[in-house]
């Protein structure tokens, strides 16, 4: 999970959007996506897909690789 977000953490300050926009993008409540980027919250796919669209990012631009 800490790889996880990491990944959101690091596209999110790439799109130049603080974790209060992101969160209204995705239509979630920010206390989550501060849980998700720290590591602390294993998310819902469901989640997952709200973030890569409001992030316009690829699934290889979120998820750990595997090595």
């Amino acid at each position: 999970m800490d790889k996880l977000g990491e990944n959101i953490r690091r596209e999110r300050v790439a799109a130049k959007l603080t974790q209060e926009k992101l969160s209204e993008l995705a239509g979630m409540d920010i206390t989550n996506l501060q849980r998700i980027e720290s590591g602390r919250y294993n998310t819902k796919v469901t989640t997952l897909i709200r973030l890569r669209k409001a992030l316009h990012v690829d699934w290889e631009d979120l998820l750990p690789s595997e090595e």
